[in-house]
């Protein structure tokens, strides 16, 4: 179990924020913080990491306290029993995939684990290349492997698929859901796609203004209002505009495209990049903020 119960400061494009978390994950779980940027989303990851100081607080992961502001307790963060993976591949230009992978491994009489993971993913035949000779998605899977070589006792995930276009985007969530179900490992993922956060996330912790808003599952989180529509559609607005007086919405809902209208109230508040909800309700579509 890893709870986490901390405050910081923060300086934002938005100006000054105050973060302040109380957050317990339950071993074995994977869990999406959820939110716009600014919110503090990266610098909870980078606290459990060891990377940022908290102001206050405790962490305590499996019985283990990482941090305590009181006690004096501050375990590095290279002692701390976890894997990191963020937008940026970070794999080292002068080495193979394979080399990489090694680098990873703590103790290297377990190379064989190294094999499974290759041939699971794919990358056998890649093996021996540099990552200026791989894909950005290739390059991503091999940083997605190489933080679970490390058998860590948590996964900490930055959006690390953000930079990615659609289609491999879909394919390394796919990916990252095998890998999740065979290693069994407590996982903490940082997204703010709502479609991405449906199919992976089992439990959403939603961010704003640093805080806890709202927690449950995806589709509590995000049908809040407890419609009773046949379908609920996650989705992304592309292009908001009028067209003799009615309101247009293009949104991006997985990889369709489609235009929907909306009444002036519904679309208060709402821009481009904004994640909504289309609920189909007896065939009238209705948007949920």
């Amino acid at each position: 179990m890893i709870r986490v119960n901390v405050t910081k400061k923060l300086t934002t494009a938005e100006g000054p924020l105050d973060l302040c978390l109380d957050l317990c994950v339950k071993k074995g779980q994977f869990v999406t913080l959820f939110g716009a940027s600014g919110t503090g989303k990266t610098t909870i990851l980078r606290m459990i990491a060891g990377l940022v100081r908290p102001d206050e607080g405790t962490i305590v992961v499996n019985g283990q306290t990482w941090f305590d502001s009181v006690q004096k307790i501050d375990v590095p963060a290279r002692k701390r029993s976890l894997g990191f993976v963020s937008q940026e591949y970070s794999l080292f230009p002068n080495m193979t995939v394979r080399e990489n992978l090694e680098y990873g491994l703590d103790d290297h009489k377990k190379t064989g684990l190294i094999d499974g993971f290759l041939k699971s993913t794919a990358l056998v035949e890649l093996q021996d290349r540099k990552p200026d000779q791989l894909s950005g998605g290739q390059q991503q899977r091999v940083a997605l492997i190489r933080a679970l070589l490390r058998e860590p006792s948590i996964y900490l995930l930055d959006e690390p698929l953000a930079a990615l276009d659609g289609k491999m985007r879909s394919h390394l969530q796919d990916e990252i859901l095998r890998l999740y179900r065979q290693a069994n490992i407590t996982t903490i993922f940082v997204s703010h796609d709502i479609p991405e956060v449906f199919k992976l996330a089992g439990m959403v912790y939603v961010l704003s203004e640093g805080k806890i808003t709202r927690s449950g599952s995806a589709q509590e989180v995000f049908s809040a209002h407890q419609i009773s529509g046949k379908f609920k559609f996650p989705g992304e607005i592309l292009e908001i505009h009028q067209d003799q007086g009615v309101n247009i919405l293009t949104i991006l809902v997985g990889n369709n495209i489609v235009k929907v209208v909306a009444t002036d109230n519904e679309i208060q508040g709402l821009s481009v990049g904004s994640g909504i909800v289309v609920v189909s309700k007896a065939f009238n579509p209705i948007i949920l903020k």
